[in-house]
């Protein structure tokens, strides 16, 4: 009588350390998407402080910006789909340098 007492107290033990490990699982797996929706969040707020500073910003950082982007994203873009989505980006004129801009407004 004794072991079948046991047996039932060790299977509620092993079925409650089952259920706190899927239980550990689930909370892992939650605490994965919450950190991949913050590190998507952090990419596109960087993203749209980096599209801000090249329509917006006209001084010697926004234009350097522009020249390690053009020679970067080439190298770093793998997919035909995402090179076609900086098409605007990678195909525009060149900035002009602040020397020449300048030079050419004196003319």
């Amino acid at each position: 009588m004794m072991e079948v007492l046991e047996g039932m107290a060790r299977k509620s033990i092993e079925q409650r350390i089952a259920e706190l490990e899927a239980r550990r699982k689930t909370l892992k797996a939650r605490l994965g998407r919450q950190e991949r929706v913050k590190d998507t969040r952090r990419k596109i707020l960087l993203g749209a402080l980096v599209l801000h500073r090249l329509e917006h910003g006209g001084d010697q950082l926004s234009r350097d910006l522009m020249g390690w982007l053009r020679r970067e994203l080439p190298g770093f873009l793998t997919r035909d789909h995402d090179r076609a989505l900086f098409a605007d980006l990678l195909n525009a004129p060149a900035p002009v340098p602040m020397d020449r801009a300048a030079e050419e407004g004196r003319e």
